[in-house]
């Protein structure tokens, strides 16, 4: 497919999603998600060969949609976040304390795009210690393409809707408790909002949506950190029985010794 039938395609796409709309409130939305800086930057990685065609909606959420798309004629997902409907006094409260986007001023879009980058980078840092995260294959200002992880090609479902067998679900937390230690000794990460609403389940746990995740210098790394604990074990105690706040944190003291500090 030539550059410029990709962009043309999206182009299709795009109106295709729009006419499909019936509800005026999901009207608005979708108007939030394609305004024209966004769709110029979707052409542009259309251009670029990163992405072969749009496809349908996977979910809303408060601050982000996420559509599925094609890359190199592989299944993606694209993350786009709304510029108008961001919540921009929490993301600076998370930008500012990190000494990578500390200085972020401005308008609405940089603070997104700067979220977005943050996001980008740290799904990066935490793949490169051996963290299962989507894989992150680009972005461009509010538009974060990544790996889309799925079970017979259906998105995979959170942890939250999953039924585990007690095998399974000890399994499961102990890597969790794993993947918390490696974030915080080895990839200098905090997650900061790791719940079984962040968390996917494909038979593995996949760690999603690091956008506020904070380094070990921000402020409240370390009330985060024990945020973090306290999700992973009140949802495996309340529903398996298992799990310990003090083994967790135990675990990563020990891991800090053994593997020296974190970068």
């Amino acid at each position: 497919m030539s550059r410029r039938s990709k962009v043309e395609e999206l182009d299709t796409r795009i109106d295709a999603l729009r006419a499909k709309i019936k509800d005026s409130e999901d009207l608005k939305v979708q108007e939030a998600v394609f305004d024209n800086h966004t769709l110029m930057d979707l052409y542009s990685l259309a251009s670029r060969g990163i992405i072969d065609a749009l496809g349908g909606s996977i979910s809303t959420g408060k601050e982000a949609n996420i559509f599925r798309a094609l890359s190199a004629g592989r299944p993606v997902a694209l993350k786009i976040y709304r510029i108008s409907t961001s919540n921009f006094k929490a993301m600076q409260d998370y930008l500012h304390g990190d000494p990578r986007f500390g200085s972020i001023k401005g308008s609405k879009r940089s603070i997104v795009s700067a979220w977005t980058k943050k996001e980008f980078r740290n799904l990066k840092r935490a793949e490169e210690v051996g963290i299962r995260v989507p894989h992150p294959i680009a972005m461009r200002d509010n538009i974060l393409v990544m790996e889309l992880v799925t079970i017979d090609d259906d998105p995979a479902p959170p942890l939250k809707e999953v039924r585990l067998n007690r095998e399974d679900a000890e399994r499961v937390y102990e890597k969790l408790c794993q993947y918390i230690s490696l974030l915080y000794n080895q990839a200098g990460l905090v997650h900061a909002d790791l719940s079984e609403f962040n968390i996917l389940y494909d038979g593995e746990p996949i760690i999603i949506d690091m956008g506020q995740s904070v380094t070990l210098d921000h402020p409240m790394a370390q009330k985060f950190l024990g945020r973090d604990i306290d999700n992973v074990v009140r949802y495996f105690q309340k529903n398996y029985g298992i799990g310990s706040r003090d083994e967790i944190i135990s675990a990563i003291k020990s891991d800090a010794k053994a593997k020296g500090p974190a970068r």
